[in-house]
């Protein structure tokens, strides 16, 4: 049995409205929202025009790469994990430069879809008879551990390196696996996050899906209604987000920011029945996944200050927090604040869970909950179970304690993780 206790100790953070921690932190305060159209989606004529893409000047790009590294490189989805990992990694004062490999650290780096500009890219090089002007690096561009591998080889991670993909819930169970990775001993330390490509041969399928809200074209920012009676569809967007998991016992005998500690967390499948399918979750799955996160973490649901919630805007809200109501039994005034982030950033897929988790943990660290933007009614069937006044539409600085994160995906899973404050003595 895990006896280690396991604290965040760096963030990093790739986001369509900030990239950087500090602006982040800023920008989901003041509510700021990184949607915007895109004139490319317009010109292929797809019905939704709009999405949420961090934006990366070339000379912050020249701060991660070399250029070397940058030649031929055409991977957005590493671009985003490198910034944010290497950011975690510096954040929490780790070195970046050793001979030998460091067999305490590793890292658990997930991503959906990866080198999809790279393929194609390729693939019209190689239908053209240029297969020899691939270039050296169009397969560690494009391969599913691209990712975690770029950020192995930078940091010279020498214990477990390895990339998931679990969808929308890649990057929470990429924490939770690397939480279990130091609970039970296994590592002292492991970078964990997400990333995600984006652009339009990414959000094609979800637009011929007609899930995004193509009324909102002329009107961006408002696109994204979490918890909304209005909401017609999530916004696609894309990024990365990254903790630096520690035990705490390496956290201290170095002395480190400690942001928060993270108290358990389960993960499971609907297998698809009970009404579960590839694009909808089977509920009774997610009130165990949330129960056995609870039950984890050895706290009652009546500890839990907040809810950083999935919420993506679409008719699967309401159930949502009816599954949150029945698996944590509260109610009305007894409900948990709750607040979704993809109001601000879109729903950016494999790399969601992740930057998610980063804003769920500055909301710990610095005693507030970010507003939920874009909402003018509640729906109804939503007031059924939260009152109105545990949805904060403006931001709310409330002293916080513990805080409940998940995330459920394409392909009926689900992911919670649990985090709380550093208490030395608990």
């Amino acid at each position: 049995m895990g006896t280690n206790r396991v604290v965040v100790t760096g963030l990093g953070v790739c986001a369509p409205n900030a990239v950087s921690v500090p602006d982040f932190k800023e920008a989901i305060a003041d509510g700021k929202s990184g949607v915007r159209f895109f004139s490319e989606l317009r010109d292929l004529k797809f019905s939704c025009q709009i999405g949420a893409m961090p934006l990366i000047p070339q000379r912050k790009i020249d701060d991660y790469f070399t250029p070397l590294q940058l030649r031929n490189f055409n991977s957005a989805g590493i671009l985003y994990g490198v910034i944010a990992g290497m950011d975690a990694w510096k954040d929490a004062g780790l070195k970046t430069e050793h001979e030998i490999p460091d067999f305490d650290s590793g890292t658990v780096f997930g991503m959906g879809t990866l080198g999809v500009d790279k393929y194609r890219e390729s693939i019209y090089k190689v239908d053209d008879g240029n297969v020899r002007r691939l270039g050296s690096t169009s397969v560690q561009q494009t391969m599913s551990s691209g990712v975690s591998a770029y950020l192995g080889g930078m940091l010279g991670l020498g214990n477990l390196v390895t990339s998931n993909s679990s969808a929308c819930a890649t990057g929470t169970e990429a924490i939770l696996t690397a939480y279990e990775r130091i609970k039970y001993g296994k590592a002292k330390r492991m970078l964990a996050g997400s990333t995600s490509d984006g652009g339009p041969y990414v959000w094609c399928g979800f637009d011929a899906l007609r899930i995004l809200p193509s009324k909102y074209n002329k009107d961006p920012k408002a696109a994204s209604r979490p918890m909304d009676s209005n909401a017609s569809g999530f916004v696609p967007g894309c990024g990365a987000g990254a903790l630096v998991l520690e035990s705490l016992d390496s956290a201290l005998a170095r002395n480190a920011t400690i942001y928060a500690e993270i108290l358990g967390g389960h993960s499971n499948s609907g297998g698809q029945r009970q009404g579960g399918s590839m694009t909808a979750p089977n509920s009774e799955a997610v009130v165990n996944c949330i129960k056995g996160a609870v039950a984890d973490a050895k706290i009652a649901p009546q500890q839990i200050d907040a809810i950083n919630g999935h919420l993506t805007a679409t008719t699967m809200d309401a159930q949502e927090i009816k599954n949150w109501s029945s698996a944590l039994g509260l109610k009305g005034m007894d409900f948990p604040y709750i607040n979704s982030l993809k109001g601000m950033v879109g729903h950016c897929l494999a790399a969601s869970g992740s930057i998610e988790c980063v804003a769920s943990v500055l909301q710990l660290k610095n005693d507030f909950l970010f507003p939920n933007i874009n909402i003018t009614e509640v729906h109804p069937e939503i007031l059924e179970e939260v009152d109105i006044s545990k949805i904060p539409l403006n931001k709310i600085n409330i002293p916080l304690q513990t805080l409940i994160k998940a995330s459920f995906g394409f392909g009926d899973v689900n992911c919670c993780l649990i985090f709380s404050i550093y208490k030395p003595n608990l």
